[in-house]
């Protein structure tokens, strides 16, 4: 015991963070504002890192199936642990989502932090939206930090890795996306709680990601790979597509890199990891 950070939950997010930092992990249920302070006063941190959350099991369509588990991981365990970090004194940095917009492509620029959320269209965003709310306002006065992540893209291959599961849909849309590429966002982050950062920070690659041109990237190094694109309208689901500004970031000293830049040093080590 004794780390400066504990981290919570061991999903996606959490497993990654907890081999790249120096910290404690608890896995620990919470339920109650008792057992966040319990937790709390085992490990004593000086850092919480909330990686709890519910996504669906296969996908986010999962979260309409499951209100209950969505609620309790994406809402009220992060309102749990801001009401314990606050009475604690230790800083929360809680991971969040940035599919909480609505954008028109024809005319919205990328969005930053200040824009209110207003895609309610999903219950995973609308639990979100629930959370972040509450968390946004409460850093205005205290040592709370908003990480937002969008479409998670890894170079180590894992079931909740979008190159995963692109790979085995073979069948993509072709809309420009933000998305976070992991190992920089993990860089991110430790350069935000370095510098003591409040309020909420969208964690994105400079500019858009379309998956064509992350599957032709892959397809340089398995040239028997194929995909097609399809007409999203024909997938018949409800789901957000939008740019993340990235410029308060930028602002705050850590160098945001080009969408493009990332993506041959992804699929290389995809492979090298596979």
């Amino acid at each position: 015991m004794g780390n400066k950070i504990l981290i919570l939950g061991k999903g996606f997010i959490g497993d990654r963070l907890a081999k790249e930092l120096p910290c404690d992990v608890s896995t620990k249920r919470i339920n109650s504002f008792k057992d966040a302070d319990q937790i709390i006063e085992e490990f004593r941190p000086k850092i919480i890192i909330n990686c709890i959350g519910h996504t669906g099991l296969n996908n986010v369509d999962g979260c309409e199936r499951d209100i209950d588990k969505t609620l309790q991981a994406n809402t009220f365990v992060p309102i749990i642990l801001a009401e314990t970090a606050l009475r604690r004194n230790v800083k929360l940095a809680h991971i969040s989502s940035g599919c909480v917009y609505h954008f028109d492509y024809s005319k919205d620029k990328p969005i930053g932090e200040t824009r209110e959320p207003d895609f309610y269209d999903l219950f995973y965003s609308r639990s979100k939206i629930y959370s972040e709310g509450i968390l946004g306002q409460l850093a205005k006065r205290y040592n709370m930090l908003i990480a937002r992540i969008r479409v998670p893209i890894d170079s180590i291959p894992h079931p909740k890795n979008t190159l995963t599961k692109l790979i085995a849909y073979r069948k993509i849309i072709d809309i420009p996306n933000s998305i976070t590429y992991i190992p920089d966002f993990m860089n991110a982050l430790k350069h935000l709680l370095k510098i003591d950062a409040r309020g909420i920070y969208n964690i994105v690659t400079k500019g858009a990601l379309r998956y064509p041109d992350l599957l032709d990237a892959y397809k340089k190094y398995v040239p028997g790979f194929t995909y097609e694109t399809i007409d999203l309208t024909k997938l018949k689901l409800v789901r957000t597509n939008l740019i993340l500004s990235a410029q308060k970031l930028q602002k705050s000293g850590f160098n945001v890199r080009p969408t493009k830049e990332i993506l041959e040093e992804c699929v290389k080590n995809y492979i090298k990891y596979s």
